[in-house]
């Protein structure tokens, strides 16, 4: 509540900074002015007498800092919330079968509760082919692995 007051104050003022601050006649007649020349004395121009406007302008100039000040220390101390507070956890993906994996094709020499890699087994026909690789004893993964997305190319854009 205090923090919605607070910021509509805080867009009042800085609206009203703006119009006084473009409502006040600039005090050097040209750029000369600013360096030096002409009949000016200082670097802004020739000091004149404090204005209505000027004063509108330092008060309204404090309360921009102060309110600015202000809306940032509530909102350090999280006073609205955050986005996801009220939302629930997503479900927890299932988990691999927590039971021993099997131990390689039936008829391995390796029990099926010891830690051992199971021994391929040969063919019936005797040895394997010449041709074909031999058995990996590390076991195949069960999932896939997830592939990254193809990086796409930007398309320029028409006309360039």
């Amino acid at each position: 509540m205090v923090y919605y007051l607070l910021t509509t104050v805080y867009v009042f003022v800085c609206l009203v900074l703006l119009l006084v601050i473009l409502l006040q006649q600039g005090k050097g007649g040209d750029m000369a002015s600013a360096f030096g020349g002409g009949s000016s004395q200082t670097a802004f121009g020739a000091r004149g007498g404090a204005t209505l406007l000027s004063k509108i302008t330092t008060v309204f100039a404090v309360l921009f800092m102060l309110s600015a000040l202000a809306l940032a220390i509530i909102g350090q101390r999280g006073s609205t919330g955050s986005v996801v507070s009220g939302t629930t956890a997503p479900p927890a993906p299932a988990a691999a079968p927590s039971g021993p994996a099997p131990s390689g094709p039936a008829g391995s020499s390796a029990p099926a509760g010891s830690g051992a890699p199971a021994a391929p087994s040969a063919p019936a026909g005797g040895s394997a082919p010449a041709g074909t690789p031999p058995a990996s004893s590390t076991p195949a993964p069960s999932t896939p692995a997830p592939s990254a997305p193809a990086p796409s190319t930007p398309t320029p854009p028409p006309g360039l």
